[in-house]
């Protein structure tokens, strides 16, 4: 039944008729497999990890919701002042963040544990785009687009390197960038800025990234150099992905994680337990389930009629595809082990709210399109 006539014959009100129930259902779906997944990380134990986290999930996913009844004019109106609140809050991270795993990146606020990166990565976008949608269009091409955006994009990610956090600045930056391409930024720009990256590329390595951030680049280059050290997380990571095979183990019965091989089974290496237990169609699964919702938002993206909904729709689609990507590419030594998590999957509140606030914003700008189409 299509969600117009269902609201027409009394079933379903209106506002809840209007939501788009097919994503609402794919990301249910990847937050209750999650909820098995941390089930199983813990030995059986439903209160460790999965209790908290379906708690948050619930929650955030019905704020979600209401976040869709949101009018899109409003999500521009805050953007810039939410932008500079979000670095006031970084630097606070600096001055009396809470430090964990070696990293200061959390402001303690009694009931909540607040991580300000992981909300710049949705307002980086925001940021951007009111920049881009507030400057006239003859002065895209122009150095005056360039500078300020690349001001907005740098401020958050020099102080995010500071906790250090390589992957969410790695992940801010991208976010930005990329809103900076779909603005209309000359292409030969963009040559530009990666020739002058590749050749600052050795200098940060030497004199910017710390030695932790240095070595896990080294062992991605060289994964069998320290197997027992730097490389261990990604040599136990490979063999609990290798030892699924095609249908996994079943349910309950991994080994890495269960042992304590697999460090970081719930947070970060998630998807390692996941595969370990649910084997090549498991993670297949999930790849489809989070196309689905990347290809929605940026269909979002296509419909949407002002400058500055299209930018924000395709900036947050490719913010929810680099979680994916960066942290797939991550866990299967693809790629240099950065802590980004695998979103919805891997435990914590703060990539849950982040993911969430960006299914929210999307369904905001959803609705107004279809406002706008039948008118």
């Amino acid at each position: 039944m299509r969600r117009g006539s269902a609201a027409a014959l009394g079933f379903v009100p209106e506002p809840l008729a209007q939501l788009p129930w097919k994503i609402i259902l794919l990301i249910l779906a990847i937050g209750c497999f999650d909820l098995l997944v941390l089930y199983s990380a813990a030995g059986a134990n439903f209160h460790k990890w999965a209790l908290p986290q379906g708690i948050r999930f619930f929650a955030f996913l019905a704020a979600a919701m209401a976040l869709s009844r949101v009018r899109e004019d409003f999500w521009g109106m805050i953007s810039l002042p939410a932008y500079v609140l979000l670095c006031l809050a970084l630097v606070g991270v600096e001055v009396l963040g809470k430090v964990a795993g070696g990293s200061q990146r959390w402001l303690d606020l009694g009931i909540i544990r607040l991580q300000p990166s992981e909300l710049m990565k949705p307002f980086i976008v925001l940021a951007v785009a009111r920049f881009y949608d507030l400057l006239p269009l003859s002065e895209t091409r122009k150095f005056v687009a360039i500078w300020p955006a690349l001001v907005l994009i740098g401020v958050p990610a020099g102080l995010v390197m500071l906790q250090p956090d390589l992957g969410t600045a790695l992940m801010i930056t991208a976010g930005g960038i990329v809103v900076m391409f779909l603005a209309g930024i000359p292409l030969r720009l963009f040559l530009g800025g990666g020739l002058f990256a590749a050749i600052a590329a050795p200098l940060a390595f030497n004199f910017i990234l710390h030695d932790y951030q240095r070595n896990r680049i080294l062992i991605f280059l060289d994964p069998e150099s320290d197997p027992l050290g730097t490389g261990y997380h990604i040599s136990q990571s490979k063999i609990a992905i290798g030892s699924g095979g095609i249908w996994g183990k079943g349910f309950l019965n991994g080994t890495q994680s269960h042992l304590d091989y697999l460090p970081e089974g719930h947070t970060d290496f998630a998807l390692a337990t996941m595969m370990e237990e649910w084997g090549l169609v498991g993670g297949v699964l999930l790849i489809m389930a989070w196309f689905g919702v990347v290809w929605w938002a940026m269909n979002v993206a296509i419909r949407a009629q002002g400058r500055f909904a299209r930018l924000t729709a395709a900036g947050l689609a490719t913010t929810l595809f680099f979680y994916v990507a960066i942290n797939m590419a991550m866990v299967m030594g693809l790629a240099p082990v950065v802590g980004v998590p695998l979103p919805l999957i891997s435990y914590g509140g703060s990539s849950q709210m982040t993911v969430l606030l960006c299914v929210g914003i999307l369904m905001s700008i959803d609705r107004h399109n279809r406002q706008q189409s039948r008118w």
